[in-house]
């Protein structure tokens, strides 16, 4: 079976607590988006996100629609990682790299979707790792990096 993620790394270059801050912040969401279809956080959301947190946002995808999510995976200025009701999940991993720099792993994992199938038939994979390393350029540049 195939391995069903797609991975992107960049180093950026601040703190993995800065990083962190702005990945639990659903209301932050739409800065980092480098796919587009992002537009804001809805309903009521937490602050911060946790372990087990649910947080809402307002989405486009041709047609604009609402999502919901959950927070699946949390290690404090680590590792997050959400998934909504069809099952794939969204992970970033952070790894310190020295002189106030962090090695920033974001994933489109669809390993734990309910239909996998249907998500490599409509080109998801591709599609989001052109949007995750977007993404990475957005949150690079929130850094003051080029």
């Amino acid at each position: 079976m195939a391995l069903r993620q797609v991975s992107v790394t960049r180093t950026i270059p601040a703190p993995p607590e800065r990083i962190f801050d702005l990945l639990t912040d659903p209301a932050k969401h739409p800065l980092l988006d480098g796919s587009g279809s992002v537009r804001a956080a809805t309903g009521a959301n937490p602050a911060r996100l946790r372990m087990g947190s649910t947080f809402g946002m307002d989405m486009r995808m041709g047609a604009p629609y609402r999502i919901r999510n959950t927070v699946v995976e949390f290690e404090e200025n680590r590792l997050i990682a959400w998934r909504h009701f069809f099952g794939h999940r969204w992970r970033w991993q952070l790894r310190p790299a020295g002189e106030g720099r962090t090695e920033v792993t974001e994933t489109f994992d669809w390993s734990t979707a309910r239909i996998p199938r249907f998500i490599e038939l409509t080109r998801f994979p591709a599609k989001n790792k052109i949007g995750i390393r977007k993404t990475l350029d957005h949150l690079a540049g929130m850094f003051g990096a080029e």
